[in-house]
């Protein structure tokens, strides 16, 4: 803005001459945006709720080209979620497809990261042991719960984030199959992962164990610490949450949920398979109960926690959230998040990202791990 020569006054001819002559963005980009901010203008003139204009989105520049593939990958290719089952026989008709699928890229996977990987049972439930190439047994273990929204990835299929963690941590993981639905509700999860650790407390000493879950497997985990409180256990070292399912409850888990609808390509909507997943999971009782959506249980005296989100995350909001109630109780609560990622986008082993996702996990576990 400047002044006119003859009068000393604002002279907003001035200035649409100097925009003219030098303009911020090109002429009909400018023009395009001068039109949408007169009618966002008049669209939120009002206290209320925030009128958005549909727009497109484009990665971000500043991340790898791997990355860049994974947020522009079309919805539902080849993924599950896009499943509209509910009734028992369609549930498992979707989780059997979908297990087919990533069973397919377990032994790629698994040769790649070369890690080994066996199966054993601890007090009565099904997990496998997976430790990094050229392994020296240091006393310490990682638990680790797979995501899916307490249906999906059973048996290996539910491994692959657990080998990344061996291959980029070093550390040895104890992946746990844990039984779901359509055939084993709450508790059934909640119970697995109890006789699990207690049975790792059988062989390991509570300050060398470190859990991480991912999604459903990050609230389970959550649930297994208001678990341990409740029975007097001794905690373990350090926890792991990405992008952890801290609230079922209809319309929970914070503002992404309605932000980042259609933008993230994994979930995509909270409206879609997880909004019928979360009542199959809790057979009939309560969603806010704290040991099925943990955001609202007691976090005092819970060990270290380090959390993962992407801002494209539908869950971004529910990881802050989490963050904030551990903080307010006290507890080291580390937040990392990644510029454009979408819903446990580190899942994927080929992503820089993805692997240092699991380094920084493995950095934080080994300054609490004895």
């Amino acid at each position: 803005m400047t002044r006119c020569a003859s009068s000393g006054k604002m002279c907003w001819l001035a200035l649409a001459v100097t925009l003219s002559l030098t303009p911020l963005l090109p002429l009909h980009a400018e023009e395009d945006y001068l039109k949408t901010e007169i009618l966002q203008n008049q669209k939120n003139a009002l206290p209320g709720k925030r009128f958005v204009p549909a727009k497109e989105l484009s990665p971000p520049s500043n991340i790898s080209s791997e990355l860049k593939t994974e947020i522009m990958r079309p919805y539902g290719s080849p993924r599950w979620y896009a499943n509209h089952a509910r009734t028992n026989a369609e549930w498992q008709k979707a989780i059997e497809n979908a297990t087919a699928v990533s069973l397919k890229k377990i032994p790629e996977i698994k040769k790649a990261l070369n890690v080994s990987l066996d199966e054993a049972e601890i007090n009565g439930v099904r997990t496998f042991e997976i430790r990094p190439e050229k392994y020296r047994d240091d006393g310490k273990v990682v638990l680790y719960f797979h995501g899916g929204g307490y249906v999906y990835n059973p048996g290996l299929a539910g491994t692959s984030e657990a080998m990344m963690m061996a291959a980029y941590s070093g550390y040895k993981v104890i992946a746990v199959d844990y039984r779901m639905p359509p055939g084993h509700p709450f508790p059934a999860a909640l119970d697995d992962a109890l006789s699990v650790y207690k049975g790792l407390l059988q062989k390991y000493q509570s300050g060398s164990i470190a859990v991480l879950g991912t999604s459903a497997g990050g609230g389970l985990s959550m649930s297994l610490m208001l678990k341990i409180k409740q029975m007097g256990l001794p905690y373990p070292a350090v926890i792991g949450l990405g992008t952890p399912w801290m609230d079922l409850t209809p319309g929970g888990g914070g503002d992404s949920i309605n932000t980042l609808e259609w933008v993230d390509n994994t979930i995509i909507s909270a409206r879609g398979y997880i909004s019928r997943s979360a009542p199959l999971y809790a057979n009939g009782k309560p969603l806010n109960d704290p040991f099925i959506s943990p955001i609202f249980g007691d976090f005092s005296g819970l060990p270290p926690v380090i959390l993962i989100s992407g801002t494209r995350d539908l869950f971004l909001s529910q990881t802050v959230l989490t963050q904030r109630k551990l903080r307010k109780a006290g507890i080291v609560a580390d937040l990392q998040l990644w510029d454009g990622m979408s819903h446990a986008q580190y899942g994927n082993y080929h992503i820089p990202e993805a692997q240092e996702t699991f380094r920084e996990i493995g950095r934080f576990f080994s300054g609490y791990l004895k």
